[in-house]
């Protein structure tokens, strides 16, 4: 039985991945973190019929060789220092925030506004995209999980990417859930503020999250010039979920059938990928409250089916394929357990 540690257990993140642990056969709940309300219980917190103690972060690291899994659930910029405590002890690390995704300093301070310090750590971490990097994850000491929007965006293009058949500028229209923003009291996220409303923000080149996928798609480029994305994140007044609109423009001679079957193959086997039939589009509820991606191809006009203009929709659960579930599908891959345990 593996035990693990979770830093920051009374987020959105860090509950969804107790319950997740609660549902895994082989593992448990060591010890969780909780820097707001250190000394209470996780059921005095949150309604659940747990009382795990809630423990500071500094307790936390001098127990880290008590868990064989540490998973930190902590804002950006706040995992680097426990990081380095708990690689130390030589004990697994899977990073929830963005502070180990990027592979450069200076980008990471471009797209996340602080320097980084901890830049020699940066290249020890595996980016924890599972259908992507699974074998670069079998045997990671140190896994940094995506961010929601990317996983979405990533696993969507990917296909086209590496066949080569991705157009240059790709325009990207996500919707995430109120949840993706985490357990805060900003007024945008206020139920009356956010209730039946819609809200742009940082739309454009703007996003932070944009880093990755210029990480994973532009790596992933069979030939010719960087991708650049015009990404339009829009808060969505549901409490889960993330719906990804893309559209893209292939070379002449491609068809529907060419591309469905490049994500046939590409995806082959997945346990966490929904390709969806012809005529139908991926929604939430393809996806909320489980560890899956759906994705669906879409000819832009019906009237040219030689046409070059295609629609790719991917949605996932922001707090499970997006979070938390893709930590422990990294966990599952990099220890050797089937990669579904706890997830299906």
């Amino acid at each position: 039985m593996y035990r693990a540690g979770i830093a920051g257990a009374t987020g959105y993140t860090g509950i969804e991945l107790v319950q997740l642990i609660h549902r895994h056969p082989q593992m448990e709940v060591g010890w969780i973190t909780s820097q707001s309300s250190p000394g209470k219980r996780l059921s005095d917190v949150h309604a659940v019929p747990w009382d795990y103690p809630l423990i500071t972060l500094e307790e936390a690291l001098e127990r880290a060789d008590e868990v064989d899994v540490v998973f930190l659930c902590l804002p950006h910029a706040a995992s680097i220092e426990p990081v380095r405590a708990v690689k130390a002890t030589g004990v697994r690390v899977i990073d929830l925030s963005a502070d180990f995704r990027l592979k450069d300093a200076r980008a990471y301070e471009r797209w996340y506004g602080v320097p980084h310090t901890a830049p020699d750590l940066l290249t020890e971490f595996v980016y924890g995209l599972c259908e992507i990097n699974r074998a670069q994850i079998r045997n990671a000491q140190l896994i940094a999980n995506p961010g929601c929007y990317p996983t979405s965006v990533n696993l969507a293009l990917y296909p086209l990417a590496k066949a080569g058949w991705l157009s240059p500028l790709v325009i990207v229209d996500s919707k995430s859930g109120v949840s993706g923003a985490g357990r805060q009291t900003k007024l945008l996220y206020s139920f009356t503020e956010a209730n039946e409303n819609m809200t742009p923000y940082n739309i454009g080149h703007r996003h932070r999250h944009i880093a990755e996928m210029e990480l994973i798609l532009n790596g992933a480029r069979a030939n010719g010039q960087p991708y650049r994305f015009l990404f339009s994140p829009h808060l969505l007044p549901v409490n889960r979920g993330i719906l990804s609109t893309i559209y893209v423009t292939v070379p002449e001679g491609v068809t529907e059938a060419d591309i469905r079957q490049l994500y046939h193959e590409t995806y082959a086997g997945e346990p966490f990928i929904h390709l969806l039939p012809p005529g139908q589009i991926a929604t939430l509820r393809h996806t909320v409250h489980s560890n899956r991606c759906a994705i669906s191809i879409t000819p832009a006009d019906p009237d040219r089916p030689d046409g070059t203009e295609y629609i790719i929709v991917a949605t996932l659960d922001n707090l499970v394929k997006g979070a938390s579930g893709q930590a422990i599908q990294n966990f599952n891959i990099a220890v050797g357990l089937d990669e579904t345990l706890g997830l299906l």
